[in-house]
């Protein structure tokens, strides 16, 4: 055990010196001489732990020792080539990365390649990170209502079957479906609690970036039932829908709703406020203050800031109404752009100011709907940062501009083809970015 140990600090010292030569010194890499033969591995460690090991993490560093290992030319991990660094090579050890990158094929083992081509196998198995689970089709589904996650590293094994839980309720493994390792699919469970969603899959447990039915800061949500203002504030305060008044379900209460006039075919040939848009703008001393008065608000942007938080809201855009024209423009705005006292909306077409615009229809075969089902949409506030056509915007995002909000489909930058869409909205709210 202890010649072993002199071994791996050997190696260790010899990485140091390599890392503080002087430049000078450019014959040390001639130093290195490849050996004949074929090398043996006895085992593998940690890089920094005195531990045998038979796994180990993606982009983890390990050590392998044995002898003759100077013979090794190649190192694959699966059918994932590593890097090799002469200077973390010895005859009895060798310094290693594990590939990052997951492999096609998974053998289990490791293979070295020596100078005589010849290829020789350890068994050693690569896991892969804890799964990651960044995003949610819908936010706010329904109990029974299918939806995807999608995140990476969600890797289902028959040993170790993926499991996915809400607060208070486990999905049903038979009903999940997979697309790849990206990607999962089913019905939400009975008895799912908002919070976090949990998966667990054989490298661990990772919790999901976003919350499961988010109440979170909800700035509206068209009936008061989240603390969120039931109405905009301004020419537009926007049409508001009852559940039930429309071929859908309500996602969630009342929601805002869009429609009633044709788009398109030019990103700016209609202008439509009346159907396709509401504003909040702020007043002072009443109960449509600033937005970034509100306290959860005004939490959040002093202690995360701008570019730690984002807009989300859920939007179902029914089939029967496809959009093919125009964006929708988020905009933010100051009280030096507007208030309930200044009312103007030559912001809209203001190129020097900074807003987001939601156009999916542009990279969707060139129409979008949501298949009759709603869908969360998040927009991190560092992307607000295009002008009224989707170009840069030569003026800074900050905070100042979180007092009021205004929502209009109209320009873009790109034509499409004429439509006449129809979009319902709920639960505008923005939360931090996990």
């Amino acid at each position: 055990m202890k010649s072993i140990n002199r071994i791996i600090t050997g190696s260790l010292a010899i990485l140091a010196m390599a890392s503080f030569a002087s430049c000078d010194k450019v014959d040390y890499p001639d130093r290195y001489e490849v050996a004949d033969g074929k090398p043996t591995v006895y085992s593998v460690r940690y890089a920094d732990k005195d531990v045998n090991i038979t796994q180990a993490y993606m982009d983890e560093v390990v050590c392998l020792l044995g002898k003759n290992l100077k013979s090794i030319v190649e190192l694959w991990f699966n059918d994932q080539q590593a890097t090799l660094n002469t200077s973390f090579i010895t005859d009895n050890t060798l310094l290693v990365s594990v590939p990052k990158n997951m492999p096609v094929v998974q053998t289990d083992k490791i293979y070295m390649i020596t100078s005589g081509k010849d290829t020789l196998a350890y068994d050693f198995a690569v896991l892969p990170p804890t799964p990651k689970v960044t995003s949610m089709s819908n936010e706010w589904a329904a109990e029974g209502e299918t939806v995807t996650i999608y995140g990476d590293f969600l890797i289902d094994k028959a040993d170790k079957p993926l499991q996915i839980a809400f607060a208070g309720a486990e999905v049903d493994h038979a009903s999940m479906v997979f697309n790849g390792s990206s990607s999962v699919s089913f019905p939400v469970p009975a008895g799912a609690q908002p919070g976090y969603v949990t998966v667990t899959s054989l490298s661990g447990t990772g919790k999901s970036k976003f919350m499961y039915k988010d109440t979170r800061n909800i700035l509206f949500d068209w009936d008061g039932s989240h603390g969120g203002l039931a109405t905009g504030h301004g020419w537009r305060n926007g049409v508001i829908h009852a559940p039930g008044a429309d071929a859908w379900n309500a996602v969630d209460g009342s929601y805002l709703y869009f429609g009633g006039a044709d788009l398109g075919p030019g990103s700016a040939d209609a202008w439509a406020e009346d159907q396709f848009s509401f504003n909040y703008w702020p007043e002072a001393g009443t109960d449509y203050d600033a937005l970034s008065l509100r306290p959860e608000f005004a939490e959040y942007i002093d202690k995360y800031g701008v570019s730690g938080l984002m807009l989300k809201f859920e939007v179902l855009v029914p089939s029967s109404n496809p959009w093919s024209a125009s964006g929708m423009q988020l905009m933010f705005s100051s009280d030096a752009v507007v208030t309930y006292g200044t009312a103007t909306n030559s912001y809209f077409s203001d190129e020097t100011f900074p807003r987001a615009i939601w156009q999916p229809w542009t990279t969707n075969g060139g129409s979008y709907d949501t298949a009759d089902k709603w869908v969360t949409v998040s927009f991190p506030l560092s992307s607000f940062n295009k002008n009224q056509e989707n170009k840069e915007c030569a003026t800074a995002f900050d905070k100042s501009y979180l007092t009021g909000l205004t929502f209009f489909v109209w320009n873009g930058g790109i034509d499409g083809t004429a439509c006449s869409p129809v979009f319902a909205i709920d639960n505008i709210r923005v939360v931090p970015n996990e």
